[in-house]
Protein backbone atom coordinates (compact mmCIF):
# COMPACT_ATOMS: atom_id res chain seq x y z
CA UNK A 1 0.00 0.00 0.00
CA UNK A 2 2.74 2.27 1.03
CA UNK A 3 4.11 1.78 -3.12
CA UNK A 4 0.85 3.01 -4.47
CA UNK A 5 0.70 6.06 -2.26
CA UNK A 6 3.85 7.64 -3.10
CA UNK A 7 3.42 6.70 -6.73
CA UNK A 8 -0.05 8.63 -6.31
CA UNK A 9 1.85 11.93 -4.51
CA UNK A 10 4.82 11.33 -7.44
CA UNK A 11 1.79 11.59 -9.83
CA UNK A 12 -0.17 14.20 -8.26
CA UNK A 13 3.20 16.60 -8.20
CA UNK A 14 3.63 15.55 -11.97
CA UNK A 15 0.31 16.85 -12.90
CA UNK A 16 0.00 20.49 -10.79
CA UNK A 17 3.61 21.17 -11.59
CA UNK A 18 5.06 21.30 -8.48
CA UNK A 19 8.55 19.96 -9.28
CA UNK A 20 11.07 22.78 -9.58
CA UNK A 21 12.31 21.26 -12.92
CA UNK A 22 8.96 21.88 -14.48
CA UNK A 23 8.23 25.37 -14.35
CA UNK A 24 7.59 26.39 -17.92
CA UNK A 25 9.15 29.39 -20.14
CA UNK A 26 11.68 32.03 -18.52
CA UNK A 27 10.56 35.71 -20.19
CA UNK A 28 14.16 35.43 -21.52
CA UNK A 29 12.91 32.36 -23.80
CA UNK A 30 9.80 34.12 -24.57
CA UNK A 31 11.24 36.82 -25.70
CA UNK A 32 14.11 35.38 -27.44
CA UNK A 33 11.41 33.78 -29.55
CA UNK A 34 9.68 36.76 -30.51
CA UNK A 35 12.43 38.60 -31.19
CA UNK A 36 13.80 35.77 -33.85
CA UNK A 37 10.14 34.91 -35.17
CA UNK A 38 10.65 39.09 -35.69
CA UNK A 39 13.53 39.15 -37.70
CA UNK A 40 12.16 35.88 -39.84
CA UNK A 41 9.39 37.90 -40.40
CA UNK A 42 11.26 40.98 -41.96
CA UNK A 43 13.66 39.06 -43.66
CA UNK A 44 11.96 35.94 -45.19
CA UNK A 45 8.13 37.31 -45.52
CA UNK A 46 8.83 40.21 -48.64
CA UNK A 47 11.29 37.53 -50.18
CA UNK A 48 7.98 34.82 -50.11
CA UNK A 49 5.48 37.10 -51.07
CA UNK A 50 7.70 38.71 -53.80
CA UNK A 51 5.70 37.23 -57.31
CA UNK A 52 8.88 38.53 -59.33
CA UNK A 53 11.28 35.84 -58.15
CA UNK A 54 8.04 33.37 -59.39
CA UNK A 55 7.87 34.82 -63.06
CA UNK A 56 11.73 35.00 -63.23
CA UNK A 57 11.81 31.35 -62.92
CA UNK A 58 8.53 30.25 -64.89
CA UNK A 59 10.34 32.51 -67.79
CA UNK A 60 13.66 31.07 -67.22
CA UNK A 61 11.70 27.71 -67.78
CA UNK A 62 9.97 29.22 -70.68
CA UNK A 63 13.61 30.00 -72.48
CA UNK A 64 15.28 26.37 -71.59
CA UNK A 65 11.94 24.53 -73.38
CA UNK A 66 12.00 27.25 -76.33
CA UNK A 67 15.92 26.60 -76.76
CA UNK A 68 15.66 22.75 -77.08
CA UNK A 69 12.70 22.97 -78.91
CA UNK A 70 14.82 25.08 -81.37
CA UNK A 71 17.41 22.20 -81.59
CA UNK A 72 14.96 19.78 -82.13
CA UNK A 73 13.43 21.99 -85.14
CA UNK A 74 16.75 22.62 -86.44
CA UNK A 75 17.15 18.40 -86.60
CA UNK A 76 14.01 17.52 -87.29
CA UNK A 77 13.97 19.94 -90.52
CA UNK A 78 17.19 19.59 -91.30
CA UNK A 79 17.92 22.92 -91.08
CA UNK A 80 19.71 25.83 -89.23
CA UNK A 81 17.09 27.86 -86.75
CA UNK A 82 17.90 30.60 -85.29
CA UNK A 83 17.60 32.35 -82.07
CA UNK A 84 17.06 36.35 -81.61
CA UNK A 85 16.92 37.20 -78.22
CA UNK A 86 16.78 40.77 -76.56
CA UNK A 87 15.97 41.97 -73.42
CA UNK A 88 12.42 41.09 -73.46
CA UNK A 89 12.03 38.29 -75.83
CA UNK A 90 13.72 35.11 -77.68
CA UNK A 91 12.16 34.28 -80.82
CA UNK A 92 12.58 31.53 -83.30
CA UNK A 93 13.99 32.28 -86.85
CA UNK A 94 15.10 30.54 -90.04
CA UNK A 95 18.64 30.35 -91.24
CA UNK A 96 18.68 34.25 -92.37
CA UNK A 97 17.69 35.23 -88.46
CA UNK A 98 15.13 37.59 -89.98
CA UNK A 99 12.49 35.60 -90.99
CA UNK A 100 9.43 34.11 -88.29
CA UNK A 101 9.29 30.48 -88.01
CA UNK A 102 5.84 30.32 -86.33
CA UNK A 103 6.00 27.11 -84.47
CA UNK A 104 5.56 28.61 -80.98
CA UNK A 105 1.93 29.13 -79.32
CA UNK A 106 0.88 32.36 -80.52
CA UNK A 107 2.27 35.10 -77.33
CA UNK A 108 1.49 38.95 -78.40
CA UNK A 109 4.62 40.41 -76.70
CA UNK A 110 3.49 44.29 -77.90
CA UNK A 111 -0.08 45.81 -78.64
CA UNK A 112 1.83 46.69 -82.48
CA UNK A 113 3.60 43.61 -82.43
CA UNK A 114 1.69 41.84 -85.40
CA UNK A 115 4.36 39.22 -86.13
CA UNK A 116 4.31 37.15 -82.70
CA UNK A 117 4.18 33.76 -83.03
CA UNK A 118 7.90 32.93 -83.30
CA UNK A 119 8.63 35.23 -80.01
CA UNK A 120 8.48 34.20 -75.78
CA UNK A 121 8.16 37.81 -74.16
CA UNK A 122 9.29 38.13 -70.44
CA UNK A 123 7.00 39.29 -67.58
CA UNK A 124 6.89 42.47 -66.56
CA UNK A 125 9.66 43.52 -64.34
CA UNK A 126 11.78 40.48 -65.73
CA UNK A 127 14.52 40.61 -68.18
CA UNK A 128 17.42 38.36 -70.41
CA UNK A 129 21.03 39.31 -70.46
CA UNK A 130 23.25 36.80 -72.67
CA UNK A 131 26.10 37.43 -74.86
CA UNK A 132 25.57 39.91 -77.88
CA UNK A 133 24.50 38.06 -81.24
CA UNK A 134 22.65 35.45 -82.49
CA UNK A 135 22.56 31.71 -81.34
CA UNK A 136 21.66 28.89 -84.24
CA UNK A 137 21.20 25.14 -83.79
CA UNK A 138 22.27 23.63 -87.21
CA UNK A 139 20.80 20.39 -89.01
CA UNK A 140 22.72 18.33 -86.39
CA UNK A 141 21.43 20.13 -83.48
CA UNK A 142 24.87 21.55 -82.35
CA UNK A 143 26.02 25.57 -82.36
CA UNK A 144 28.92 27.19 -83.28
CA UNK A 145 29.74 28.77 -79.68
CA UNK A 146 28.71 28.39 -76.04
CA UNK A 147 25.92 30.89 -75.02
CA UNK A 148 24.70 31.53 -71.88
CA UNK A 149 21.24 33.01 -70.80
CA UNK A 150 20.48 34.51 -67.72
CA UNK A 151 16.55 35.50 -66.51
CA UNK A 152 16.56 38.25 -63.99
CA UNK A 153 16.90 36.25 -60.72
CA UNK A 154 17.11 32.96 -62.29
CA UNK A 155 19.38 30.36 -62.28
CA UNK A 156 21.17 30.93 -65.88
CA UNK A 157 20.40 28.37 -68.84
CA UNK A 158 23.85 27.35 -70.97
CA UNK A 159 23.92 26.41 -74.51
CA UNK A 160 26.72 23.44 -74.86
CA UNK A 161 29.27 24.30 -78.38
CA UNK A 162 29.61 21.43 -80.85
CA UNK A 163 26.60 19.26 -79.05
CA UNK A 164 23.85 22.30 -78.26
CA UNK A 165 23.20 20.58 -74.90
CA UNK A 166 20.64 22.79 -73.44
CA UNK A 167 20.99 22.62 -69.38
CA UNK A 168 20.75 24.68 -66.49
CA UNK A 169 23.71 24.35 -63.52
Amino acid sequence: MELDHSIEAKMDNLFHNQHPEMTGFTLVELVMTMVIAGILAAVVAPRFFDNNIFQSRGFADQIQATLRYAQKVAIAQRTTVCVVDTATEIGLYAADCTTPLNVLAAQRCATDDLDYQHKRCAPAGVSITSAPGNLSFTALGSTPAQKIYTVSDATPITVEDETGYVHSP
